[in-house]
């Protein structure tokens, strides 16, 4: 799913912004996007899984889910959902704090 913010309305930078929404900076910079995860669990699965990438004017957010771990090693392969009524409610609960 993806959300597209107007920077005007957010009072602070994307990785700050990210962080109050209770996710943590994943890996570095890839290409122009940024990667967060906000776990639902203490063992860090599911989590959402969010590529951030900003421009003067816009934050974008592509949020998915990411069900399991990557079964062995070097696989991408996660199990991800990319839409549905818990993803529904993050972007929602991400606007709110957008506009808070």
């Amino acid at each position: 799913m993806k959300l597209r913010l107007n920077k005007k309305v957010l009072k602070e930078n994307s990785v700050q912004f990210m962080r109050q929404a209770g996710y943590s900076f994943i890996r570095g910079i890839v290409g122009e996007e940024m990667s967060f995860e906000r776990p639902l669990a203490a063992n860090g699965w599911p989590r959402f899984h969010a590529y951030v990438k900003e421009d003067d004017n816009e934050l974008s957010i592509n949020l998915h889910l990411d069900q399991k771990r990557p079964s062995y090693a070097g696989a991408s392969a996660h199990s991800g959902e990319y839409d549905g009524e818990l993803l529904n409610e993050e972007i929602e609960r991400i606007k709110l704090l957008a506009k808070s």
